[in-house]
């Protein structure tokens, strides 16, 4: 069944969007994930569900018939300003906007922090430094200083000690301007930056008047697997990103979270680098719907995870291993002399469970996410032991 797009978009309410079977989804919202069919997809990939077009539609009438849809005009009003308003309770921030991607989140915010100061501390592996294109640098005037080559995260003394060597390692002064941390990082295979060094080095910024941005792109993941509070984290730095499609299932989007002052000088910028769309209210009304219920979710997620990994790793030829440090990102090793890439088949085709490909060494790694909730662990567990023989 076809959608005329004109159609679909002036229409605030969706109160005459056709509810879309061809495709059946699972019904995502508060409650635990129910499936319309009778073998849902687990994936042990990706943070979260990404939705098909169709599916997609499928949820914004569930929405619409939950709390109701309404547009925005280039960001404001309608269902993004109802998405920034739960945002900054959740962060425990003044204020948050809605953010067209996350790479703008990240170099606007360390822009603005920054002001006139053109270092910008961060860690070798970060996405800032590594992914983002040397924004930082060419469209910023930025200069990215990176700590602690190939590790996940810098320590507060690996940074104080960087920051004092300064004058004696440069002839002309230029200021610092802010240190910008991921938590989780992505390079680092979602290891997380301990919370008793981000406190550390938060207390450090502080008393050194040096503005702290935190790249929580994927910071639900820190918290089902820290057990701390998004408004912990948040609370250490002076802004947080966080993104809207990684696990809300969005096909875009992201919330920069700070004080009011700092965030009412973004919608100007997000104007200047071409950032301004006219309607964003699609992507803010499914974050927003996903989000009621989502710390539980996932909170049930890595309980049943750990409970699944403890029951596969009885079955002879299977290792699993949580990584030191990390969050939804295992290691996954079968013996030798399993045919792992038959295994790997019979699972997708015969039981809809994905896993990724596997090195010469039959290693690979398996990634949890809300998925791993549409069905019970016995048929997880039955469906590795048949896909082995």
């Amino acid at each position: 069944m076809s959608v005329n797009r004109r159609d679909f978009l002036k229409n605030s309410s969706l109160a005459s969007l056709p509810l879309l079977i061809a495709n059946p989804v699972w019904a995502m919202g508060a409650g635990h994930p129910k499936a319309a069919t009778a073998t849902p997809v687990i994936k042990f990939f990706g943070d979260g569900e990404m939705f098909d077009p169709i599916d997609y539609l499928n949820i914004l009438q569930q929405a619409n018939t939950s709390t109701g849809l309404a547009k925005d005009s280039y960001g404001a009003g309608g269902s993004v300003a109802a998405l920034e308003k739960k945002f900054a309770e959740i962060t425990g921030k003044e204020k948050a906007i809605f953010m067209p991607t996350g790479t703008m989140a990240n170099q606007l915010a360390i822009a603005v922090l920054s002001g006139e100061n053109t270092k910008v501390f961060v860690q070798d592996t970060s996405h800032v430094y590594r992914d983002e294109a040397d924004a930082a640098q060419s469209v910023f005037q930025k200069r990215l200083m990176p700590l602690a080559k190939d590790e996940p995260f810098f320590t507060a003394q690996q940074l104080q000690s960087a920051v004092e060597t300064i004058p004696s390692e440069e002839v002309f002064k230029t200021g610092i301007g802010a240190v910008s941390i991921e938590n989780p990082v992505r390079r680092s295979n979602g290891r997380m930056v301990p919370v008793e060094e981000l406190r550390k080095i938060s207390t450090y910024c502080r008393t050194n008047n040096i503005k702290f941005h935190l790249d929580g792109a994927r910071i639900y993941m820190a918290v089902a697997w820290s057990g701390v509070s998004i408004k912990e984290y948040a609370s250490l730095a002076d802004t947080i990103y966080i993104s809207l499609y990684k696990y809300l299932g969005a096909a875009g989007g992201a919330m920069l979270c700070g004080d009011k002052a700092m965030i009412d000088k973004i919608p100007h910028l997000i104007k200047v680098h071409g950032g301004s769309m006219f309607g964003n209210w699609a992507n803010a009304a499914m974050a927003l719907y996903r989000l009621e219920g989502f710390e539980t979710r996932m909170k049930n997620t890595v309980q049943k995870a750990n409970e699944l990994f403890d029951a596969l790793n009885k079955i002879p030829g299977i290792t699993i291993k949580a990584l030191p440090g990390g969050t939804n990102i295992y290691s996954f090793a079968l013996s030798p002399k399993i045919d792992c890439a038959k295994m790997r088949d019979k699972l997708n085709t015969t039981f809809n469970i994905r896993i990724g490909f596997f090195n010469e060494k039959n290693e690979s790694s398996l990634t949890v996410n809300e998925t791993l909730l549409y069905q019970d662990n016995n048929y997880i567990i039955n469906a590795f032991k048949k896909s082995m023989e």
